[in-house]
Parts: structure tokens; C-alpha cells; sequence
């Protein structure tokens, strides 16, 4: 059960957690260290404030539970990318990226393809960990920045994930606000479409700034190697369609993704010949590319449960800090304390995008983020005459775009690892990730598209159940 702490204490321990950690972070201490340090420290305020070990220890065990899902997806995905990379699955999608992109337009392409991608799955983490994996190789192969054409994967994946009626946060967001699941898609189109139109031409600018600095001898001389390596074909598509179209089925995460390990396998031995000890040690070590060519040979290294466990230990790091805080109560009480400071309308907007970042920064959980001020915050929206789907639109703007923007929240490690990209690296260029919260902050202090209840698209008030895809 959680504590009500006062402001003084809830502010003290938070403050402290976060504190410790970007101290650590700034003084270079990588990302591990500054994690166990932050979950040190509220442990210690829990223990100072009163809270008996055995409850502290309980509340760490829990937090780590809600990371299980997301490291269970982690694991079989680094599987996949292995089995991918020995099949010649992403080989083929570099190879094709590399015959029909040209780096003058790669950039905001690849943010409309991962836009695409992903409104069709639903799943930020499967676009970018197929779709982006790829991208990256071409951008690298054509001379584009990493962090850049990684900025430009994350805003298309995001989009999707947003705007996606298969996607659990657009689902969960409706749900906790009590509107349905299409006025929530409506709504956020009045921030998230303009958005995206925005990012597009800032990545076509910044593509032309970048330059395509591989030269076409360069480039073929890559898919020469490819063809000498791999059999490139549509065949090796097939892993990559079957995970498609589980997406689209809504079929549960962790049984797709299982199915799409032993389909990766099967293909990889039909269209690769590959031998059973190779598939074996690309799921689970990854697979070490050995072409001959040096900037092939690192785009294709990767992959493999193995190379996920930094990153499984820094999600069990951070969800265990945000077990902490919740158990003490620290975030919801200083989410009931900005709900107490709203006198208007486009107050408990700012509000809201304020509470998503707080518990997103002490937490790293989107989800939770999206959660717990869309339960603090849904009878304040009744009481202003503000349409849930005000509500569920600021959820989603704050909290499910500002996940990949958090170093240490579960997106921004996960994105971290697929590719090969730090958030401290890549968040000035996720446009449509910090543009669209700008839009919402814009629109709350005009007070443009805060809708009334009773106002736009007729429909039930219930909220529409069924239809999650389990994915960020």
C-alpha cells in the first residue's frame, strides 16, 4: 500500500534519487552505476522516512516485476536480430535500401517508412528493431550521422506507436481517461499529424546539411559484398512478414515473437543453407560478420540474447527505482500537488505534460507514465468542462513520446542497443518527439483544440476494450 508522504518528504526523496543520478551521470560515470546509485539513495530516504527494510525490499522485487514483460520482448528480440542478420533478413533490406534510397532524401524517408511501419503494427520496439536496424546500415553506408538518421527512425516509430489503434499506449491512454480509443486517435491528430509534417521537412533539411558523403563506388562495392555473403532475395523477407502479420492479427508479443524466432531459424536454413550450431550461436551470441568488408563487417556484427544484458540490468536497475517511489508514494504526491496549483484550462494541460515528465524521469515506465497522472487528473478534466480525450491526447504527448527522450527509461535503452545510438545523442534530432509536446504546451496556453465536453466526432463515452498490442 502506498504512503502519503508530505511535500517536504516527497520532494526530498525524489529530489535526492534524481539528483544522485545526473550527478553521476555528468561526472561520466556511464549509465549502470548512476541507476544502482539513484536506487541506492531513495532506499535510503524510504529507510529515513520510516518504511521498514521489508517493505523497501518488496517494493524493489515489484518494480523489477513490471520490467519483466519488457525484458522477456528484449531477449527474444536480440534473438531475432542474430537469426535476421545470419539469414540474410536485414542483409536483404540494406541491400534494397542501398539499390532504391538515395542520400539526399534518406532521412525523412526513413522517418515515413518507420511512420508507416509502425501505424501498421502498432509497435515502436519491432519497428526499430527490424525496420531501424536496417536504416541504420544504409544511413552508415551512405555517410549520414548515426545520431541524426536515428532521430529520424525514433519520430517515425513513435508516430506509429502513438497514432496506431493496434498499440497498447493507444489503447491504455483512452482507457484511464474514458474516452474511446477513436476519439483519442482524433485528438491527438491536432498535435501528432502537424508534428510529423513538421519533422518530415526539418529531416529533409538536415539530410541536404549532412551530406551523402559515400560515393557510388562505395555503395556498390557494399552490395557487392552482400551478394557475395548472403543469398539476397524476397525469400529472406519472410521472417520479417510473418512477425508483420501477428502484429497485425494482435496476437499477444511474447508468443509472436517466440514464432518469430523458429520462422527466422527455418528461413535461415532454407534460403541461406546455414547449419544448425550457426543459428544456435547467432541467437544467443549474435552473429560476427566476416566479409572482408570493415564497414559491413560492423553494421552486420550484432545481435544475440548475450548483447542484451547490459541493457536487462539497467532496466532492472530503473524499474526498481520506480518500485521504490511508488511504494513511498513520492510521485502521486507531487502529482496531486501540481493538480492542487491548476486554475485553468490550459493549466491542467501544462499540468498534465508536467506530471508525465515527473513520473517518467522517476520511473522510466511509459506506461506508468501514462497511468498514473491519467488517474490523478480525469475528474479535474470533468470539473473544467475539458473532453477526456483532451486527457488521453496529453498522456500520450508527454508520456509515451518523452519515453525515448529518458536515458534511463526502458525505450531509451532498448533504442539504445538496437541502434547503437545513446539518447544523449539522438534526442535533438527525435523531432516528432519533442515538437509534438511544444504543440501541446502551444495549444494549452492559447487555448487551441482543448475541446469541451459534447464537442467534435459523436460517440459512446465508454471506454472501447479489446484491440491492445502488447509492445511500447
Amino acid at each position: 500500500m502506498e504512503e502519503k508522504p508530505s511535500l517536504g518528504r516527497a520532494l526530498a526523496t525524489f529530489g535526492s534519487a534524481v539528483a544522485v543520478l545526473l550527478v553521476s551521470l555528468r561526472l561520466g560515470a556511464g549509465m549502470h552505476l548512476p541507476v544502482v546509485l539513484g536506487t541506492v539513495t531513495a532506499c535510503v530516504a524510504a529507510s529515513l522516512s520510516g518504511l521498514k527494510w521489508n517493505r523497501i525490499q518488496a517494493a524493489l522485487f515489484r518494480g523489477v516485476q513490471d520490467g519483466l514483460p519488457a525484458i522477456s520482448i528484449l531477449l527474444l528480440v536480440g534473438m531475432i536480430v542474430g537469426l535476421w542478420l545470419v539469414g540474410g533478413t536485414i542483409p536483404t533490406l540494406i541491400w534494397y535500401g542501398l539499390s532504391w534510397l538515395s542520400p539526399g532524401v534518406l532521412v525523412p524517408a526513413a522517418c515515413l517508412l518507420a511512420a508507416v511501419a509502425s501505424t501498421a503494427t502498432g509497435t515502436s520496439f519491432g519497428t526499430i528493431s527490424t525496420l531501424g536496424i536496417a536504416l541504420m546500415g544504409v544511413s552508415e553506408a551512405s555517410g549520414i550521422p548515426s545520431p541524426l538518421m536515428a532521430g529520424a527512425i525514433v519520430s517515425g516509430a513513435y508516430f506509429g506507436d502513438k497514432m496506431s489503434p493496434l498499440s497498447d499506449t493507444t489503447n491504455v491512454a483512452p482507457a484511464v481517461s474514458g474516452t474511446t480509443v477513436y476519439e483519442h486517435i482524433h485528438s491527438m491528430m491536432f498535435t501528432t499529424v502537424p508534428s510529423l509534417a513538421i519533422s518530415v521537412v526539418g529531416f529533409y533539411f538536415l539530410g541536404l546539411s549532412a551530406g551523402g558523403r559515400a560515393d557510388a563506388a562505395s555503395i556498390e562495392s557494399l552490395k557487392h559484398s552482400l551478394e557475395a555473403n548472403f543469398n539476397i532475395g524476397p525469400m529472406t523477407l519472410l521472417p520479417a512478414l510473418a512477425i508483420l502479420a501477428m502484429s497485425i492479427k494482435k496476437l499477444p508479443a511474447l508468443p509472436s515473437l517466440a514464432a518469430g524466432v523458429l520462422v527466422s531459424a527455418l528461413s535461415a536454413l532454407a534460403t541461406q543453407g546455414a547449419r544448425v550450431q550457426s543459428l544456435a550461436r547467432a541467437a544467443t551470441n549474435g552473429f560476427t560478420g566476416q566479409t572482408g568488408h570493415q564497414v559491413l563487417d560492423t553494421l552486420l556484427t550484432r545481435g544475440g540474447m548475450m548483447s542484451m544484458l547490459p541493457t536487462v540490468l539497467l532496466i532492472l536497475a530503473a524499474t526498481a527505482l520506480g518500485g521504490v517511489l511508488k511504494e513511498t508514494g513520492t510521485v502521486r504526491r507531487l502529482v496531486e500537488e501540481l493538480l492542487l496549483k491548476v486554475k485553468s484550462r490550459g493549466g491542467l494541460v501544462l499540468a498534465t505534460i508536467s506530471s508525465c515528465s515527473l513520473t517518467l524521469v522517476a520511473s522510466g515506465n511509459q506506461m506508468l507514465a501514462i497511468i498514473l497522472p491519467g488517474q490523478s487528473f480525469k475528474d479535474a478534466f470533468a470539473m473544467r468542462d475539458l473532453h477526456p480525450k483532451v486527457l488521453s491526447r496529453t498522456l500520450e504527448d508527454a508520456g509515451t513520446l518523452g519515453a525515448a527522450l529518458i536515458p534511463w527509461s526502458t525505450a531509451a535503452l532498448f533504442i539504445q542497443e538496437m541502434l547503437k545510438v545513446p539518447s544523449t545523442s539522438y534526442w535533438k534530432y527525435a523531432l516528432l518527439n519533442w515538437i509534438t509536446p511544444l504543440i501541446a504546451v502551444i495549444y494549452a496556453l492559447t487555448g487551441t483544440c482543448l475541446f469541451r465536453l459534447g464537442e467534435g466526432p459523436k460517440g459512446t463515452m465508454e471506454n472501447l476494450q479489446g484491440g491492445i498490442h502488447s509492445d511500447n
